[in-house]
């Protein structure tokens, strides 16, 4: 028994797991390395048997109790079963019932549907194109899609008039096939969907000619769309019972219609804010002005303070998108300022620009030269009063 490894440390559970968490640990490792999942490989059925002894342990309070005391001690010599042990106080039943439902397409019957309930059909699905300005203030769209109807011929029988659908042969009219399958503990009862009828219990012989025996014809038909303001790229539309018709009186599916947001040559958008960049002239960027900026309700008019600089920010309030829990509520719009050169100057428009530059110059070398001279005159002032001081201690 030494080569053994700790039951928890197998099942990968603490000493203090309870019943739900040891068979939630078990279970996920059994479909891992059933037999029926890994054929032919023997690590995995190792693994499957040191899983299933384990379980077959710490699921029983009484050989659990005993080895939690003894180790693994405790069942040295004993009984039938995986390494020597005896199984038969284990319920493993639920747990192969949903394991081998999940191989074979069954699963549990309490998880089943009767195949006569109603059954809501699937959900459709389509997409649509619109404009940026369209994604930030909605609009109504047009879709047409093809969409399926009850037979008119044959009501969704799918029989052709006067005739009858007949008891499926293979199943009998349940819907379902019952089989056994042979596992490492004994046979096991598996339910699947006739693949005959498709789970309908019946046979359709004599089709009707309209719908060729489907119950449903399909034909073009056109959806409106509303896009609701401040919907992003990739984001879906839900349309209640707009997708394919339910199955014995059930609702129909929903239709999914998916926005494409065209890109916009301006705006870039991030969540509900929306970002652009405007061009400001030298001039205008050194002595300020009026700017119009252009934002998706048109052109609004913005101040520029004097000595703005290349890449300032600025932020216009509540021009960004719409949000969708609240339209009356919207984001902000950022917009980068950027100084444009000028590449193609007259020769007055240089000269003047030179005039310019020079006396920008000749006025930054003055307050550099004063600024010098306060800092020199201080100085001067600082080693004077040091120099008189010491004179006068040495006269002194």
């Amino acid at each position: 028994m030494a080569d053994k490894r700790d039951y928890y440390e197998v099942l990968g559970v603490d000493k203090n797991a309870d019943d739900a968490a040891l068979k939630k640990a078990y279970r996920a490792l059994a479909k891992k390395y059933h037999p029926d999942v890994n054929p032919g490989d023997k690590e995995a059925e190792a693994k499957f048997k040191e899983a299933t002894e384990a379980y077959g342990v710490l699921s029983d309070p009484e050989k659990r109790s005993q080895y939690d005391r003894f180790g693994h001690a405790a069942f040295e010599g004993g009984g039938a079963g995986a390494g020597g042990f005896d199984f038969s106080g284990a319920d493993f039943s639920d747990i192969f019932g949903d394991i081998f439902g999940d191989f074979f397409g069954g699963g549990s019957r309490s998880r089943r549907a009767s195949s006569n309930s109603p059954v809501k059909g699937p959900s459709l699905r389509a997409r649509i194109n619109i404009s940026f300005e369209n994604a930030v203030f909605g609009c109504e769209k047009e879709l047409d899609i093809a969409l399926k109807d009850e037979c008119n011929t044959c009501h969704g029988t799918g029989c052709r008039p006067g005739s009858s659908p007949s008891t499926c042969s293979k199943c009998g009219g349940t819907g379902q096939i019952v089989y056994t399958q042979q596992s490492l503990f004994g046979m096991v009862r598996n339910v699947q969907t006739c693949p005959e009828c498709q789970g309908s219990g019946q046979i359709i012989k004599d089709k009707c000619p309209a719908c060729r025996g489907t119950g449903y014809t399909t034909s073009r038909k056109k959806i409106q769309v509303s896009v609701p303001a401040g919907i992003d790229n990739g984001q879906s539309i839900r349309i209640r019972e707009k997708g394919e018709p339910g199955r014995n009186g059930g609702p129909r599916g929903d239709l999914l219609v998916e926005v494409n947001v065209a890109r916009h040559p301006i705006f870039t958008r991030e969540d509900v804010n929306i970002f652009s960049t405007a061009p400001i002239t030298y001039a205008q960027a050194a002595l300020g002005g009026e700017v119009r900026i252009p934002t998706v309700d048109g052109e609004v008019a913005y101040q520029v303070k004097p000595g703005t600089q290349t890449d300032s920010r600025i932020r216009l309030k509540g021009k960004g998108v719409p949000s969708l829990r609240n339209k009356d509520k919207r984001g902000d719009h950022y917009v980068t300022l950027v100084v444009q050169v000028p590449t193609n100057l007259s020769q007055e428009a240089k000269d003047a620009l030179r005039r310019f530059d020079s006396l920008a110059s000749k006025k930054t070398s003055t307050a550099t030269r004063t600024q010098a001279d306060r800092s020199d005159s201080q100085d001067g002032k600082k080693k004077k009063g040091f120099m008189d001081k010491l004179k006068e201690t040495f006269e002194d």
